[in-house]
């Protein structure tokens, strides 16, 4: 079970937690991008196309460690644009606990692996014991 703890004296994350503890087996996923199972690039042009393949992506890893969205504990965003933000965050929010929302980070990058790709997201979870 992860246990997410609000510090003292910084200000309430908006939509990501600032602490989250567990105790369990890491499983760590590497950054993934809306490519689909033969390699190919979903929904150019298009963030939140991408964003949703890039979370069937990640929740298709994320069972392969077995765990799922419930036991991730921080994502890291990886974006070409700030501006597509509050697209990608509605598809996240399809696939986590708003109330418990894991840690995060965002950040812009001038390019990624491939210029039709605006978004990565990694992830690490902890399965408890």
């Amino acid at each position: 079970m992860l246990t997410h703890i609000p510090p003292d004296g910084v200000a309430p994350g908006n939509g990501y937690s600032h602490v989250v503890v567990g105790e369990g087996r890491l499983v760590v996923v590497s950054g993934q991008v809306a490519l689909d199972e033969k390699g190919n690039v979903v929904g150019e042009g298009d963030a939140a196309a991408q964003a949703r393949q890039v979370f069937e992506n990640l929740r298709r890893c994320l069972a392969a460690g077995g765990a799922t969205f419930a036991e991730v504990a921080k994502l890291t965003f990886y974006v070409t644009d700030v501006a597509i933000l509050p697209e990608v965050r509605a598809v996240r929010d399809a696939h986590i606990d708003t109330a418990r929302p894991p840690a995060s980070t965002a950040v812009q990058v001038a390019a990624l692996f491939r210029p039709e790709l605006v978004l990565e997201v990694e992830a690490l979870a902890i399965i408890p014991w």
